[in-house]
């Protein structure tokens, strides 16, 4: 009986601690799967182009599927993406071959009305003219094209390339009307993130027409060349729920970071204009000749836009990717529209996301925006079929409403002010690291610490029952 009871204890300490082993490793890797202070991992077709060079390499997107393709010069590159579980396309022309493109179009006499950006899955540089090109000017550029070689595709694209002054919450000024980006701030002061062809330094944003009061003052911007520009608020003080973007009908979506967008990625833009509005990204680093000037190395969409719509956010997954730039059609025919990226013109101005603790655009943090009192907080990805907002729904507001990523905000009174159900400290550490993933970890762990305590106590009682006979033998 007594030897039962020792081997009983012997697996009882064995088990607990392999129990605390296995929990710690869980627990490990867990926490090393979440993102850290440096922000999200880089994707893995990024990764890879970096990893193989520009000449065994061509661009990188999303499948329809999801998954992550690859265009490649090589077998070998071929093998390579595989290997690292991505889809490997073997293409004819090098990002090398593409990036010279490029190169000469800039070199080439400039045109207004004209965009290009690179086609990863047709593998080619695309030329597109607006119907105020002319038709000797499209044959000049032909010309170019035609000496570049097979890499260059012209296309005739109708209407007009055109910045979309006239965007989230609107804000206004002598020269017109755009939309509210995101809220940022340089550690010390906070500021509005917009279009930089909204107005040059200087210039004074009301946040209704006729105000007396203003909302803020444009200190720094870039136009042409880059398209971003800092509105100093006059207060000073980062506005409340500065983390949020209001998309219409009330609710807004809560942005908790910034990241450089990936071809084929769906995406949200929303502006004063026409409210929220989906779309996918077909390219980056695209140059288009605006009448006012060229910029470069802005994101080509799908997603439509309209006049007031510029300085309005893009985003996904709660994620700040760009602010409105311009581009042609509109929400009814539909159209391509061009972002400013938001990482570059944050690093640019040397400012962050309001709620960041640094100046790395893609650590996690607070992003765009002033929700209205009672607006509801809708998931970080709107659904769809929300994708249509009022006009002047869109944007960014002020006031109390708070919420979740995951949902909408809960009434709490007669305030109807919406109170976050992911707020407070299991939420906190909910941002930190995954707690369905450490769970299971911490359970084992709890449960051997429980199984050691209990082979303590079996020890100790048989050691308390031979203190006793020994007592009584004396």
């Amino acid at each position: 009986m007594r030897h039962a009871r020792r081997t009983a204890r012997r697996i009882t300490r064995l088990a607990a601690v392999g129990g605390l082993l296995c929990g710690s490793l869980l627990v490990t890797r867990a926490m090393a799967n979440e993102p850290g202070a440096s922000g999200p991992p880089v994707p893995v077709g990024e990764r890879l182009v970096a990893q193989l060079g520009a000449a065994r390499t061509a661009g990188s997107w999303l499948g329809a599927d999801g998954r992550t393709v690859v265009a490649v010069t090589d077998a070998g590159a071929a093998a390579d993406v595989r290997r690292a579980g991505a889809r490997a396309e073997v293409v004819r022309h090098s990002m090398r071959d593409l990036r010279s493109a490029v190169a000469t179009l800039r070199a080439a006499p400039r045109v207004p009305g004209t965009a290009w950006s690179m086609d990863y899955g047709s593998n080619e540089v695309v030329v597109r003219a607006d119907s105020t090109v002319s038709a000797g000017d499209w044959s000049r550029l032909a010309a170019v094209a035609r000496t570049i070689g097979a890499s260059v595709r012209m296309e005739r694209a109708r209407g007009t390339f055109t910045t979309r002054v006239d965007g989230a919450s609107p804000i206004f000024a002598s020269g017109g009307r755009c939309s509210a980006g995101f809220d940022v701030t340089d550690g010390r002061d906070a500021f509005l993130l917009t279009a930089g062809h909204c107005g040059p330094v200087g210039t004074t944003w009301f946040a209704r027409p006729g105000d007396a009061t203003a909302l803020g003052t444009t200190v720094s911007g870039t136009f042409p060349g880059s398209d971003f520009s800092l509105v100093r608020y006059d207060d000073g003080v980062p506005r409340a729920q500065s983390d949020v973007v209001a998309i219409g009908g009330g609710r807004g979506v809560r942005i908790t970071g910034a990241a450089d967008p990936v071809v084929g990625q769906r995406v949200f833009r929303s502006g004063s204009t026409t409210g929220l509005h989906s779309g996918r990204v077909t390219g980056l680093n695209a140059t288009v000749n605006y009448p006012e000037g060229t910029v470069t190395g802005l994101v080509q969409t799908t997603v439509c836009a309209e006049p007031g719509d510029s300085g309005g956010p893009l985003f996904a997954d709660g994620l700040a990717l760009g602010l409105t730039s311009g581009g042609n059609g509109d929400c009814d025919a539909g159209g391509t529209t061009f972002f400013q990226p938001v990482g570059a013109a944050m690093t640019a101005l040397g400012v962050r996301l309001t709620g960041t603790t640094g100046s790395d655009a893609s650590q996690a943090g607070a992003g765009s925006g002033r929700a209205r009192p009672g607006d509801d907080v809708a998931q970080s990805t709107p659904p769809a079929g929300s994708e249509a907002g009022a006009p002047g729904g869109g944007g960014t507001g002020t006031g109390a409403g708070t919420g979740t990523n995951m949902g909408g905000a809960a009434d709490t009174g007669a305030d109807n002010t919406g109170t976050a159900s992911g707020t407070g400290p299991y939420a906190a550490i909910s941002r930190v690291v995954n707690t369905r993933s450490v769970g299971p970890g911490l359970l084992v762990i709890g449960g051997s610490l429980i199984a050691l305590v209990a082979a303590r106590s079996m020890r100790s009682s048989r050691l308390s029952r031979r203190e006793r006979a020994w007592s009584s033998g004396i």
